[in-house]
């Protein structure tokens, strides 16, 4: 049987996974991605990397699979979006890539908002005007770096960029049209005047693709440097949280998933469009479906961050026990009480996107004192996310859409401490998904669909559920308290009467 190459260009790794169809996993591999923060909000990696990992994962996967490149029917890339990448007419990149979570354009947002009614640009573009859009990040470019601007020839994301790399093709997926702000959703295409409110000419911004629609195939070049066949189709490709809520077995109406990767998303699967400024829409991977979701600016980054700078006294006990630092922590944070003696953390430390869509927003942990420790201020930043899930829970349910089964995916779900303050924050039960490879399995399957070698519904046969974590009614006064005092903090700390 024929195989398909799914490969994820995640914020903080690389992955790349090789599925035999109908439903065997050969092998997944991986690679470390640089994000930097050169100042205060700004979130930025090198598209040449994604590219570099992807060659190596490539060469990597087809190897470790003992295959022949041949053999490969089709490839589908996912990645974070709208991440914003920009080449000159001679397609060299311009700058660093910005990414979904950069909050450096606030003051463009509301020159935006000032010059048109949101209400009626919601209406025809589906998303709201905040940091998201593309449209602010160009603006920002054009006032900050006028010399990269006037060189734009193409703007697209992070998955259209590996697929240019791959075929010599430019395109833009329908979701990253999307949320860029460059779709009418009534004709479900992109708008010149939406593309002329960026400044920037309708030529830059290349066609768009459905997810499955196979928008190339590998070119000679690409093939020289991936070891793929030439000629082997590329599909349209997915953003990364539409393509995990795929894998995760997101398809019916009301199933809401929690998304544990460098950032944090929160999606329901819906067939109405309801567009809420709070939140994003997309569309779903499974055409008739729509998918609104939230997306927190860090999640995984914000605790690796923390790791990094702060845990290192940990690291002799953490080697000693056999784990790693992340592990190590969480065996503290299960020992401190739940609502950690009082601390709150406000996880914003990039600003915030949904809902709150504040790029000025900062990280803060309140009531610390000298009774605390590591294991507290891990188990208050732990709680700090769960806060920020069960907020997107509540606008979701205030838009109309109940929740039914909560799923958990991603590396976050791995941390059992995590995922059951989620369930008790929450008070809902919790349900882990076994071996589930996240983005690149969506990716993966959205290629075998677009060569019509498989059905949507078959990739249920990869979704096994590990265990669900029931909450704690013991916990539900506690956490409904922290919940209050979290919400009350970033009004206080914005300047607002709480």
């Amino acid at each position: 049987m024929s195989c398909v190459l799914g490969l994820d260009i995640g914020t903080t790794s690389t992955i790349g996974l090789l599925l035999r169809l109908p439903g065997e996993i050969l092998a997944v591999a991986s690679r470390p991605v640089t994000l930097t923060s050169r100042h205060a909000g700004w979130a930025e990696e090198d598209p040449a990397e994604w590219w570099a990992n992807v060659c190596a994962l490539s060469h990597e996967l087809i190897a470790r699979a003992g295959i022949d490149a041949a053999e490969i029917s089709a490839v589908g890339v996912t990645g974070m979006l709208p991440a914003v990448v920009l080449l000159d007419g001679a397609g060299n990149l311009l700058r660093p890539s910005i990414q979904q979570s950069d909050g450096r354009c606030g003051a463009e947002v509301a020159e935006l908002r000032a010059e048109r009614d949101e209400a009626a640009f919601i209406a025809k573009a589906g998303n709201g005007i905040n940091q998201q859009l593309v449209t602010a990040k160009l603006r920002w470019i054009a006032r900050h770096e006028p010399d990269v601007f006037a060189r734009i020839a193409t703007v697209f994301g992070s998955y259209d960029y590996v697929n240019w790399r791959l075929t010599g093709e430019r395109a833009v997926e329908q979701n990253w049209a999307l949320e860029a702000g460059f779709v009418d959703v009534s004709r479900h295409a992109i708008d010149d005047d939406l593309v002329a409110w960026a400044g920037i000419p309708r030529s830059a911004i290349p066609r768009k693709t459905a997810s499955h629609e196979v928008m190339g195939h590998v070119s000679p070049q690409g093939a020289a440097a991936t070891g793929l066949a030439v000629g082997t189709p590329v599909i349209g490709g997915a953003a990364d949280m539409i393509a995990s809520a795929l894998g995760a077995g997101v398809t019916q109406r009301g199933d809401i998933l929690l998304k544990f990767g460098g950032a944090i998303d929160v999606l329901v699967a819906t067939d109405q469009v309801k567009p809420d400024p709070r939140l994003y829409l997309d569309y779903h991977l499974i055409p008739g479906l729509f998918m609104p979701n939230g997306c927190m600016a860090t999640g995984g980054s914000g605790l690796n961050w923390f790791v990094r700078n702060f845990a290192g006294g940990e690291a002799a006990a953490a080697e000693k026990a056999g784990l790693s630092l992340h592990q190590h922590l969480d065996t503290l944070a299960e020992t401190r009480p739940a609502g950690a003696d009082g601390l709150t953390v406000l996880p914003y430390f990039l600003g915030e996107k949904t809902p709150i869509h504040d790029p000025a927003a900062r990280g803060a942990i309140d009531g610390l004192t000298l009774s605390h420790d590591i294991g507290h201020v891990w188990r208050a930043l732990l709680e700090g996310y769960a806060y920020a899930c069960a907020h997107h829970v509540e606008v979701l349910a205030d838009m109309g859409h109940s929740a039914g089964r909560v799923l958990v995916s991603d590396g976050g779900s791995n941390s059992r401490v995590w995922m059951q303050i989620v369930a008790d924050v929450l008070q809902q039960p919790v349900h882990r998904l076994k071996g589930h490879p996240g983005s690149s399995l969506g990716a993966a399957w959205t290629a075998a669909v677009g060569i019509g070698a498989a059905e949507w519904g078959g990739i249920s046969r990869f979704v096994e559920q590990d265990e669900t974590l029931q909450p704690n009614p013991a916990f539900a006064a506690i956490y409904a308290a922290g919940y209050a005092r979290y919400r009350d903090l970033y009004r206080r700390l914005e300047g607002r009467p709480s």
